[in-house]
């Protein structure tokens, strides 16, 4: 049986949530076809949230997020695209300087079904001569097998719950709510610091963090 999860839309009427077709959490299925993939962290004797943020780094808005987790002693990893890297090389220093571990998300937020193998690797070539990072997210999710064979020296993290934070027709307390009511003990969680997410991230992030802290998490990198 395939098992899916729905994202919660807050109607214009009333705060209820409402079943959509956006995927929160990855199917079973899906992850059977890539078992290589990391879609989520073993349990430990800790209660564990492994927050991740894609797309940057962005010189006004990373620096935000880093600033919200600092209040809750939360280490992230940033999974950073080579362009932006390269023209904001002080933002992703300081991403590094606060603690945070990076892992390269190719040059150019390339979509791996619609690129060939050999321009996707010299895009995350390229990216990782910046980078220098094990760590590696595909942009969008999707990956071809042959780009994942020529990466099989890295580790390719997926995510257990996507917060769907650049989504402009999701409120954000449904952003909010895609991640609380998906995220568990191990779960990794897939945010963005881009201008596309930011309204939505950046109210949702503060509250996901006192939420999870309350509970008695911890927040790790991976």
């Amino acid at each position: 049986m395939i098992e899916y999860f729905f994202c919660f839309t807050e109607t214009k009427t009333k705060k209820s949530y409402l079943c959509s077709m956006r995927l929160v959490k990855p199917s079973k299925i899906f992850r059977m076809f890539y078992p290589s993939l990391l879609w989520e962290m073993p349990k430990t004797d800790k209660k564990t949230l492994y927050l991740t943020f894609d797309d940057g780094p962005h010189p006004l808005i990373t620096p935000k997020v880093l600033e919200i987790l600092k209040k809750y002693d939360a280490k992230a990893t940033f999974f950073c695209i080579g362009n932006n890297v390269r023209k904001y090389p002080e933002t992703f220093k300081l991403i590094k300087q606060e603690g945070h571990s990076i892992g390269c998300h190719t040059f150019n937020h390339e979509n791996g079904w619609n690129t060939k193998t050999g321009d996707y690797i010299k895009s995350f070539n390229e990216a990782n001569e910046l980078i220098h990072s094990n760590l590696f997210r595909p942009p969008h999710g999707k990956i071809k097998r042959s780009q994942l064979k020529q990466l099989k020296d890295k580790k390719i993290v997926a995510w257990t719950v996507i917060a769907y934070d650049w989504d402009h027709a999701l409120s954000h307390d449904a952003v909010y709510h895609n991640v609380i009511k998906n995220a568990y003990d191990g779960a990794i969680v897939a945010f963005h610091d881009s201008e596309k997410a930011y309204n939505n991230m950046i109210s949702a992030l503060p509250r996901v963090l006192e939420y999870y802290h309350n509970q008695g998490f911890e927040f790790k990198a991976l």
